[in-house]
């Protein structure tokens, strides 16, 4: 199937989010230091799409990945782990030819100067995926599609696929993307910057974190963003230990047509500031105090806890509190992934009011706690 016809419609499914990209086999470092020092490694996934697919089905929604891996052993621990979180991944496919991407990484935080990746993903199964070649019904079954700018950045088939998926058409499902913006994995030059606009121009729903903004396209400031980023019905500025700023023009939650605002997803709208000329409600949601043991999967964690609150049809705080305290649930675990909280111990958290959650501060196992009471301490 070379692409989806114009008007394509979509069924009635029971798949909640269904999430597209690249997952890898990730080698994590048994001590820290250079990886020419570290003489062991255990081995896990990672992948931004997939980790949010993980974190969704572990928070009790219907999630989906769809991917290409290599037809070989790390394919097979991929499907197999992602599956076990309870994701559906009838739709990935397997390329016989080409592999499966894996990395290995330091232990130390990913901003800091001693932190190294190590990346073999260079002509992988997943830089293969095209227009021609992936499950059009399946990506277009469930509530939401959700993309980022990294599989943008695997190839040019890749990019051409992205540009597919968020052109306007009736009947699409909303559009999720994160910006996630890798300089390392373009070719050079300002490709990036442009590419990586058009796409979250064209997307429903944006999540884009300050810092990201102003390496990739030279903005500073929520307001600067959204205003060079005006169609998606939601945008999310992610902006570290500030918190988030999330702008939202014409929300009203339901189902999928109705999501992000209304029945025509926003890159079928006209573009004008704050959305086809609805009006910018501006929330502004303080992070929280977190313990952190790993900096790594944050910002996954943090679209999943956005995406589960905005299918539950909460309100615009609620959305983006959720996304910090799933963002707090991978802050104090080594790895991407890890068991979230259950869904009333963090709905009593989002409901405290601002100065219990400013005073809320989480550390190593707080997601077994039974009371949110048992949380609230001045940091």
């Amino acid at each position: 199937m070379s692409g989806p016809a114009a008007g394509t419609a979509v069924a009635a499914t029971t798949t909640d989010v269904v999430c597209l990209g690249e997952s890898m086999v990730t080698f994590l470092p048994s001590q820290p230091g250079r990886l020419a020092d570290v003489p062991s490694f255990g081995r896990g996934i990672g992948g931004a799409e997939s980790n949010v697919a993980c974190a969704l089905a572990a928070a009790g929604h219907r999630a989906a990945w769809v991917g290409r891996v290599g037809a070989d052993g790390f394919g097979d621990h991929l499907v197999e782990t992602i599956a076990s979180y309870g994701v559906d991944t009838s739709a990935v496919r397997r390329d016989p030819v080409r592999p499966t991407g894996i990395y290995f990484r330091t232990a130390t935080d990913r901003g800091t100067d001693t932190h190294e990746v190590a990346y073999y993903r260079a002509g992988s199964a997943a830089s293969a995926m095209s227009p021609a070649n992936v499950p059009y019904e399946e990506l277009f079954a469930g509530r939401v599609l959700h993309l980022s700018g990294i599989t943008a950045a695997l190839s040019g088939d890749c990019l051409a696929l992205l540009r597919e998926l968020t052109a306007a058409r009736p009947g699409r499902p909303l559009v999720s993307f994160d910006v996630n913006h890798r300089p390392h994995l373009w070719r050079g030059g300002d490709a990036d910057a442009s590419v990586l606009l058009e796409l979250a121009r064209r997307s429903d729903l944006v999540f884009v974190g300050e810092d990201e903004a102003e390496e990739a396209w030279g903005i500073v400031g929520a307001e600067a963003i959204r205003a060079a980023v005006p169609e998606p019905a939601v945008l999310v500025v992610k902006r570290g230990s500030a918190g988030a700023t999330v702008f939202a023009s014409g929300l009203r939650p339901g189902p999928r047509s109705s999501i992000a605002g209304g029945a025509e997803s926003a890159g079928a709208r006209s573009s004008s500031a704050g959305g086809a000329g609805f009006a910018d409600t501006v929330t502004h949601v303080p992070a929280l105090h977190v313990d952190v043991v790993a900096a790594v999967g944050a910002g996954d964690a943090f679209a999943a806890g956005f995406l589960s609150a905005t299918l539950r049809g909460l309100p615009v705080r609620d959305r983006a509190r959720h996304g910090h305290l799933m963002a707090a649930a991978v802050l104090t675990v080594p790895g991407d992934l890890t068991e979230p909280p259950a869904r009333d111990h963090a709905d009593r958290l989002v409901a405290l009011d601002d100065d219990a959650w400013g005073r809320l501060r989480l550390g190593p196992g707080w997601t077994a706690a039974d009371r949110a009471s048992e949380e609230v301490r001045t940091p």
